[in-house]
């Protein structure tokens, strides 16, 4: 999870001027976030904290982006920000959850796929994974191979890390 939000970051960098403020910012904050969350563990607090810093990340990657060229990759990012935090607040709100330390025997790990929530959250991660494919071939393509290259392995990594946090986390 961690692993896939530093390739994210890195290729989203990498890509320079090809990626608009607000898809690198969104990047930038998801990769730290599945960072901390790899250190965090199950602790609640820093789960919700992220998740708000995840939707307010995601609500200033749309600023000023309607009618541009970019609108598509900063609304992908968006969404992908959007799923994140569904699926960090899923595992708070999750009613099979213990505190801290405490193990239920009966599902310590992931969502318990039991709300709207987690409904959400797993129609996201398909959807994301789905337009991960579309928008490398039809809607995010570039005159740059070098940036499209980039930004196809900043998509995929992105999507790997939303997959592995609401569905194996």
């Amino acid at each position: 999870m961690a692993l896939a939000g530093v390739i994210s970051g890195v290729a989203c960098l990498a890509a320079g001027r090809g990626v608009p403020w607000q898809a690198r910012q969104m990047a930038l904050l998801r990769s730290a976030s599945l960072a901390a969350l790899a250190f965090a563990g199950a602790e609640t607090l820093p789960r919700l904290l992220i998740g708000v810093a995840l939707l307010l990340s995601a609500m200033v990657g749309t600023i000023g982006i309607r009618g541009s060229r970019t609108a598509p990759m900063c609304f992908h990012r968006a969404v992908v920000s959007l799923v994140l935090a569904i699926c960090l607040w899923d595992t708070v709100a999750s009613p099979t959850a213990a505190p801290a330390g405490v193990s239920t025997g009966a599902h310590d790990h992931g969502p318990a796929f039991t709300g709207v929530l987690s409904v959400l959250g797993i129609a996201g991660v398909i959807g994301i994974v789905l337009w991960t494919i579309v928008s490398e071939r039809v809607i995010e393509p570039t005159s740059d191979r070098r940036i499209d290259t980039l930004l196809g392995v900043e998509s995929w990594a992105m999507a790997a890390g939303v997959a592995v946090l609401c569905l194996a986390v």
